[in-house]
């Protein structure tokens, strides 16, 4: 039996390991532990709740204000603490965040082999996203297994000089997607009661706005953007989470005033992923929506001047628009007049995975030596 120890601290690392954590919890091959950082804690939550996961050892580690240095110190400190306490064999880490990057020292300073879930994934600007494409690079070269998402990934890999347990897998997003949405589809009158205020007889553009990049002028743009493209189409109604950010939420708050723009909540995962799938396009610039979207057919354009996933640009999938407001206003009014144009990217093919990556990193991960 192997010791398998999965540390994770935000929300999108959740949904993605969550379909791993329940599969290796069921195999009698692995003994697994979680560990929660407990980086953006209130979110993170939701999504354990939902996939039934408690965590066995809950760090907190998040606190006001907290500046990322801090952040990373501290789970430094308090992840050491917890290799003393379970010996692991392999460590889990998903992505790009800080406490992937903590995770994966720790686990090489205690000598243990990391497994980095997403490898390969690269924007080429060290400052955009920033730090995740640090964390990123970084994670890369101390990690021992690299289960990439993509043939671009692997390819990156490469060219970095990483060749050995490399191995193309799809990305475990998909899995926890169409996990979540058979749990979902058996609630729907839950849902639409949840989603009451929304008219679903209308093109719904759901928007989603929250990183560092975005901050500032960037998302005046995008409001702006925003308010022009709901009085110019009145059979659309954008729905828009409003992340709790004050970076974010008082300029939307403030700004976003038309009566087919709803402004709500942040959402848990499941509504999330309820909404995402009744949505006729997506203006975001989360990186897991980039890939959740094409799984159900939905086009995305990004708000951001640069993505590391690629594959949805070139695949047809998603287009980056930055945070321009005529690039946003003219992509989205082609998408929602010119029928084919829509279909050419909705109908393109999904290059982040099939739903099967969590069974290849267990079969992999069971011949561990």
């Amino acid at each position: 039996m192997k010791n398998i120890l999965f540390i994770l601290g935000t929300r999108p690392e959740a949904v993605k390991l969550a379909p791993m954590i329940l599969k290796f919890k069921s195999d009698s091959h692995f003994k697994v532990k979680v560990c929660n950082t407990g980086q953006h804690n209130e979110m993170l939550n939701q999504v354990l709740d939902f996939f039934q996961i408690v965590p066995d050892y809950d760090l907190k580690l998040m606190s006001h204000n907290q500046s990322l240095v801090k952040f990373i110190a501290r789970a430094l400190l308090e992840l050491d603490e917890i290799f003393n306490d379970f010996k692991a064999d392999v460590v889990v880490v998903q992505g790009d965040t800080s406490t992937v990057l903590a995770g994966s020292l720790v686990s090489f300073l205690k000598n243990v082999k990391v497994a980095h879930v997403e490898a390969g994934l690269r924007s080429h600007d060290k400052k955009n996203p920033m730090p995740e494409e640090i964390n990123r690079v970084l994670t890369t070269h101390i990690a021992d297994f690299h289960f990439a998402p993509t043939p671009q990934a692997v390819l990156n890999l490469k060219k970095e000089g990483v060749e050995q347990e490399v191995h193309l897998v799809g990305n475990t997003v998909v899995d926890a997607l169409f996990m979540g949405l058979n749990e979902v589809k058996k609630k729907e009158n839950e849902y639409l009661n949840y989603f009451s205020s929304i008219n679903f007889s209308n093109k719904i553009i759901l928007v989603t706005c929250h990183r560092r990049e975005s901050f500032g002028q960037p998302f005046e743009e995008i409001c702006e953007a925003l308010l022009q493209i709901a009085n110019e189409n009145q059979d659309i109604e954008i729905v828009f989470p409003v992340h709790l950010n004050p970076n974010i939420n008082t300029i939307a708050r403030s700004r976003l005033m038309a009566k087919n723009i709803k402004l709500i909540e942040p959402l848990q995962y499941p509504h999330l992923i309820w909404i995402l799938s009744k949505s006729y396009l997506v203006l975001s610039d989360s990186g897991g929506i980039q890939e959740e979207a094409p799984s159900l057919g939905v086009p995305v354009l990004v708000l951001r001047n640069v993505t590391e996933r690629t594959e949805g640009i070139e695949a047809g999938t998603a287009k980056l628009v930055g945070s321009s407001k005529q690039k946003i206003v003219e992509n989205t009014t082609r998408l929602i007049t010119n029928k084919d144009e829509y279909l050419q990217m909705a109908r393109a093919i999904n290059p982040y995975g099939d739903g099967k990556s969590t069974n290849r990193i267990l079969e992999i991960l069971k011949g561990m030596e």
